[in-house]
């Protein structure tokens, strides 16, 4: 795993906390938006810093 997809799971497990305890603490349902962003954070924490390079682009092995 690298740095930064760490970097990103630590962000979105912050922001969904945030936003679980403050929906229980509050009673408020905008701290859904919370829950949400930190699930689209770690979608894309996954699409963008992937170890495996995406299907059809050479890697570097291939360019020899």
């Amino acid at each position: 795993m690298t740095g930064p997809l760490k970097a990103a799971w630590a962000l979105t497990v912050f922001v969904v906390v945030v936003g679980v305890v403050g929906w229980a603490v509050t009673g408020e349902a905008v701290f859904a938006v919370f829950i949400v962003l930190g699930v689209l954070t770690g979608g894309a924490a996954l699409l963008a810093f992937r170890s495996i390079p995406p299907v059809g682009r050479p890697t570097p092995e291939d360019r020899t």
